[in-house]
């Protein structure tokens, strides 16, 4: 049988190594969905309940895994709901390629049902790369390219496959005047700063007497490399949210998380230092860093568009996190006063006492921090953690202590609601053998969480290890926004828009064959963790 475009389309996201897409069918995607049957398997398409998760999925496969990430939707109505989960992992930084059909080539420009100008619809968050397909020829260049610049640039690209398009006889391009022959394959450059740079750079941190760093999702694999820096510089390790498995927490000088979410330590230190080290990071609040002028800096990054944009640096390394601090830490000198470090040491301590403490605190009928605070020693080894936007994240963020080894990820950059659960579903099929566990407030659970139960009932047995937690604050508030409101506005709780409906979510669990726990006495906590971690099905608590 003769292959078509589909059917080329599949085997060319193959080579690339695309072993999974997530995604929903629609008849503007027929012939992609044909083929990908007809593959027997070689690439593996999940299918989820909203289109808006199958692009979440393929951020938290990007983020988990640092392949590219792939999802499908249909024309119209199913590519339009990708748009809010592609926008997360462009400002997120992941490398995520969606794939979504069009009508029929000659219908374009008629007004047509379904029909939208995709291209447009594109244009910003797959700035980088979004191309239609109109003959059989351009298949192999628009695959590849969308799966190059994907990776290159670090975001999203989009590829548009009109209806008869896609069940057109697949063509090798001619080799004649005005056509295009692309090749497979990409392996990102060892990225590093001039010799002299480095020198500068060293320069300004041997003479600091306080140094802070702060590190972020560009500094997820160096944690090796950050910890020595900072051992040598005897320096202070704050983290953005996205950061927050770059360094373990139970480092007495990991001041752990900054900003609106962020910790005391990380503040004090941050008010008080002369030097500022920042590494792939690109956290948002000035408020939250030294006073301009405060403080001498230096900044790593991988992307030179992001270098003194939060903070004026003396010195920018555009670089590789890993390398440059490889190519960095001989340069620099052991710092014999400890006394800056030892001060942080101190703060951190006391921190955690406080936390602790605020966690023990009496609440009707729970405080939420206890809640995190009990499972933090529980975590199971190289378990993966997923968090939701609201109230969630604080908990999150303060008082779960992240170990070596696990990994964690919410929407940093675009701080959506909703990825909590379908991050740890992506996390599941990326690491069938590892523990994920989501941490969702009650408005995330009911936007979404509660659809994507769904898909876990369909695909758990499918995993190695069948553990996936989805933890629920039930408070019936939208508490993030009503604290906003009052913290922010002054304004009263308005509870027309911050009221919410309660919802018997274990309830909801066990009914469609998942495990379901409810916790309303705090007694009860530990050991409800210890059963949802421990359940033979993934678990609702």
């Amino acid at each position: 049988m003769s292959k078509n475009v589909s059917d080329f389309l599949v085997q060319r996201l193959s080579d690339w190594g695309v072993k999974r897409i997530f995604g929903y069918p629609g008849d503007g995607i027929n012939g992609i969905i044909g083929a990908l049957n007809s593959a027997n398997g070689k690439i593996d398409f999940i299918q989820v309940r909203h289109e808006e998760m199958a692009a979440f999925m393929a951020c938290a496969h990007a983020k988990f895994t640092g392949e590219v990430g792939v999802c499908l939707a249909t024309s119209g109505p199913g590519a339009i709901h990708l748009l809010n989960g592609l926008y997360d992992a462009k400002l997120d930084h992941q490398p995520v390629v969606a794939i979504v059909g069009q009508q029929n080539r000659m219908t374009l420009g008629g007004d047509y049902q379904q029909e939208v100008d995709l291209i447009s619809l594109f244009k910003d968050v797959a700035h980088e790369y979004v191309h239609m397909a109109t003959t059989a020829a351009q298949m192999r260049h628009i695959i590849d390219r969308a799966m190059r610049i994907a990776q290159a640039e670090r975001n999203v690209c989009c590829i548009i496959i009109p209806n008869d398009v896609q069940e057109l006889d697949a063509e090798t391009p001619p080799h004649e005047h005005g056509t295009v022959h692309s090749g497979l394959g990409y392996e990102p450059p060892c990225t590093v700063p001039h010799s002299g740079e480095l020198q500068r750079a060293a320069d300004v941190l041997n003479a600091g007497g306080k140094v802070a760093m702060l590190v972020g999702a560009g500094a997820l694999h160096a944690t090796n490399e950050v910890l020595e820096a900072a051992d040598l510089l005897g320096a202070g390790i704050a983290k953005a949210l996205l950061g927050k498995a770059a360094v373990p927490d139970d480092i007495p000088y990991v001041t752990g998380a900054i900003g609106l979410l962020g910790t005391k330590p990380s503040y004090d230190m941050m008010m008080e230092c002369d030097t500022l080290l920042m590494i792939g990071s690109s956290f948002p609040y000035s408020e939250f860093l030294p006073e301009e002028g405060q403080a001498r800096g230096v900044q790593i990054d991988i992307n030179g568009r992001m270098i003194s944009i939060r903070y004026p640096m003396e010195v920018n390394l555009v670089g590789d996190s890993v390398e440059t601090l490889r190519l960095l830490i001989p340069l620099l000198r052991r710092k014999e006063d400890r006394s800056w470090r030892e001060r942080i040491e101190k703060n951190v301590a006391k921190w955690w006492e406080t936390i602790e403490e605020r966690a023990m605190e009496s609440a009707n009928p729970i405080n939420p921090q206890r809640v995190f605070w009990e499972l933090s020693p529980r975590l199971p080894d190289d378990c993966i953690l997923t968090c939701d936007s609201g109230s969630a994240a604080n908990w999150y963020a303060r008082d779960l202590k992240i170990r070596q080894g696990m990994m964690a990820s919410l929407s940093g950059g675009l701080a959506t609601m909703g990825p909590g659960v379908p991050y740890a579903i992506a996390a599941k099929f990326a690491h069938p053998e590892r523990v994920a566990i989501a941490l969702v407030g009650d408005g995330a659970m009911q936007m979404n969480g509660l659809n994507e139960l769904i898909t876990i009932a369909k695909y758990w047995r499918r995993w190695s290890d069948s553990r996936l937690v989805v933890m629920v604050l039930n408070n019936r508030d939208l508490n993030q926004v009503t604290w906003e409101q009052r913290a922010m506005q002054g304004d009263p709780k308005f509870e027309a828009s911050q009221e919410l409906p309660d919802f018997l979510y274990a309830r909801y669990a066990e009914l469609i064959g998942l495990h379901g726990l409810r916790v309303d006495q705090p007694e009860q906590l530990a050991d409800a963790w210890e059963r949802a971690l421990n359940a033979d099905r993934p678990a609702v608590l």
